[in-house]
């Protein structure tokens, strides 16, 4: 009897596990009244990632500003400022709300920075990193057209 106990226990934890996991991947959303995904998500969670994005606005109108002024080591400051390594911290619980095609644009996205800023650094032409510009705003613009982030109450 305890056999068949422990065996139950184990199969019942291993699927609590595989559906925990099959959760975190596809995290949750639903399409709003504007046809975009709506991503639901606590008032902390929201603001971490708008704080997000707002770093990434950031950083592009720092890109910008340092290209106007013919500065490709400053634009790639700028740009390493939202690359890989600003990512961290973000909580489980929010990893597991957010659309896997969500979270994996968000990586792409860091690493298009830091993408722009090897290429500033490599002294790409300034016309070359304009274009590396836009790509970067086409995947906000993206991302903007598909999801929408509201708070739960």
């Amino acid at each position: 009897m305890t056999r068949k106990l422990a065996i139950i226990a184990i199969a019942l934890w291993v699927i609590s596990a595989l559906v925990a996991g099959v959760m975190f991947a596809r995290g949750n959303g639903h399409k709003g009244t504007d046809g975009r995904i709506l991503i639901r998500l606590a008032p902390d969670e929201r603001d971490f990632v708008l704080s997000e994005m707002r770093g990434m606005l950031i950083a592009m109108q720092d890109i910008s500003a340092a290209l106007a002024k013919a500065a490709p080591e400053s634009a790639a400051e700028a740009a390493r400022q939202a690359g890989s390594n600003s990512v961290g911290g973000v909580p489980v619980s929010l990893m597991a709300k957010l659309p896997l095609e969500f979270k994996q644009n968000g990586m792409a996205m860091h690493g298009s920075f830091d993408d722009f800023a090897n290429a500033a650094n490599r002294g790409e032409s300034e016309l070359l990193l304009t274009g590396r510009l836009s790509n970067l705003l086409g995947g906000c613009v993206a991302c903007h057209q598909v999801y929408r982030i509201d708070p739960t109450q």
